[in-house]
């Protein structure tokens, strides 16, 4: 796909909306989105920017939360080395080639990509994953496997017992990971 998509998920019990815009080219892959969301007290608007090289390998990763003045900004060389945005190596971070944000699920969309696994291929990944809504920087193993090419992925926590089934429409983004979003359009 060569052009722009827009999407908006809503998560499961309506707590917080994204929008998204994804725009792929010849020779990147730039994906920008907001998230307004939160439940009782604990509410929260966030921005996001992830761009990729043509193979969906991260490049660059910037994050804020609105009216907070901590910001993430990340960069690899799309081998699994990551810097920080003052160019300081971050050697905990090694060997992680996606990005996981807590608060999006269009993070499923950069292995889903990436790996183009066909109907029964499984592949175990390393990703920087970012929690929120306070921010915390780790590594997380998971598992994606391609139960029907194109549409239907499991995907698996390594070190825990979470698993689901995420629905995906033709550009691999997410249309339902059950108990946590669901895409409005």
């Amino acid at each position: 796909m060569i052009g722009t998509v827009t999407a908006r998920w809503q998560s499961w019990f309506g707590q917080s909306t994204e929008h998204l815009v994804l725009r792929e080219g010849p020779g990147e892959i730039v994906a920008e989105a907001v998230v307004l969301g939160g439940d009782g007290d604990d509410i929260f608007a966030a921005c996001y920017r992830i761009e990729c090289d043509k193979r969906w390998c991260v490049r660059k990763v910037e994050f804020r939360q609105i009216g907070r003045d901590h910001e993430i900004e990340l960069s690899s060389d799309g081998a699994g080395n990551w810097r920080d945005g003052s160019g300081i190596p971050l050697p905990a971070l090694n060997g992680a080639i996606d990005i996981d944000i807590s608060i999006t699920p269009f993070t499923n969309t950069l292995p889903i990509r990436r790996l183009n696994l066909q109907s029964g291929q499984s592949a175990e990944i390393l990703a920087v994953y970012i929690q929120l809504p306070d921010p915390v920087i780790t590594t997380d193993r998971q598992r994606y496997t391609c139960l029907q090419a194109g549409i239907r992925y499991r995907y698996q926590s390594v070190d825990s017992d979470f698993t689901r089934d995420i629905e995906v429409d033709g550009h691999g983004l997410v249309l339902t990971y059950p108990g946590l979003f669901r895409r409005k359009s």
